[in-house]
């Protein structure tokens, strides 16, 4: 039930305009935030198509308990797409993203995610429930699940073990060898309306975000993979700036770029985004404890799978964390369309 599609969206305020540029971002949580942030402040109409396959904190006891679909991506992006300038929006945001802490029996679950789940249940399906928070967050632009369906993320390893769900694939760490392929348990067919913005895009982003577990996974939707493949539009990948334990351990820029092209099939990436920025001995300090490093940079090989490779200081550091920049981001996409 709380799966389901349900929404009047037709008759809800928000209008995507015919005259600008249309820009869809694919990915998850945390990485589509960053390009939606940037993004926002220039006039387009911008769609995010967020996963639906997450199944870890928050939102797989929210899924294992009580059936309601995974709600801590969305929930990010909505608060991504909202008003900044607007003092009551972003009070409402800041409650939004509020974590219980471990001494609570709420511990773990995200302010956010339970207004989704509650907002799930008065709507009768997730869709409703977005919609009606983006009216309430004036957000600017629109929140798309990429399905429906509901199915766990599945990876075939490098030895032909099996491990099923996201949240299993992605805190695995380094234990065993490297993923093969990704998969899901059960047919999923693609939400109508990230399809239709995918369709209608001026540019389409992938990225940025984990390859394996926030990426990838929209592709695995037959019909959002062939839509990519088949548009006339600009795709564009902000390739990761740090590899990842047990996921993408020792990846180059072409990597990364090869995996998506096999997902999306017989389609070169038009742009990929490439880091040319240098971190400090203290952040490379701080990923090596997490036996993370750089994604090296291999023009040779990364043509073979990109039209153009635009190289550029990507990142933004953030103490001894790096993040892109979503400014630059921005404004790279924009000089696509």
């Amino acid at each position: 039930m709380f799966w389901a599609s349900h929404s009047n969206w037709a008759e809800r305020t928000l209008c995507l305009s015919a005259d600008r540029k249309k820009i869809v971002v694919i990915g998850g949580g945390s990485g589509s935030s960053v390009a939606l942030r940037g993004l926002k402040s220039h006039d387009v109409d911008l769609s995010a198509v967020v996963t639906m396959f997450d199944s870890g904190g928050s939102t797989g006891i929210l899924r294992d308990e009580f059936g309601y679909p995974p709600l801590g991506d969305i929930r990010q992006c909505l608060v991504a797409l909202s008003p900044e300038e607007n003092e009551r929006v972003t009070a409402f945001n800041n409650a939004l993203d509020f974590r219980f802490d471990s001494t609570s029996s709420l511990k773990g679950h995200s302010v956010g995610n339970l207004v989704l789940a509650a907002l799930t249940t008065v709507y009768q399906g997730v869709q409703g429930a977005i919609d009606e928070m983006s009216r309430m967050m004036q957000l600017q632009g629109q929140v798309l699940p990429v399905t429906f369906d509901e199915a766990h993320l599945c990876a075939i390893l490098m030895d032909g073990k099996v491990i099923r769900t996201e949240s299993a694939i992605d805190l695995r760490g380094g234990q065993g060898p490297g993923i093969d392929k990704l998969f899901l348990d059960a047919d999923v067919e693609a939400n109508p309306r990230a399809l239709d913005a995918i369709t209608e895009a001026d540019a389409i982003l992938l990225g940025p975000g984990d390859l394996y577990t926030s990426i990838i996974p929209n592709l695995l939707v037959d019909p959002i993979s062939d839509a990519i493949r088949d548009t006339e539009a600009p795709v564009i990948y902000a390739c990761n700036l740090m590899t990842k334990l047990g996921e993408t351990d020792g990846y180059s820029c072409s990597t990364f770029a090869h995996e998506l092209v096999r997902y999306i099939g017989s389609r070169k990436l038009d742009y990929l985004l490439a880091n040319t920025g240098t971190f400090s001995s203290e952040v490379l300090s701080g990923y090596a404890d997490e036996m993370a490093a750089p994604v090296q940079l291999d023009t040779d090989n990364a043509e073979k799978y990109a039209r153009e490779i635009v190289l550029s200081n990507l990142a933004l550091v953030d103490g001894v964390k790096v993040r892109h920049n979503s400014e630059t981001l921005a404004r790279i996409v924009m000089s696509t369309v």
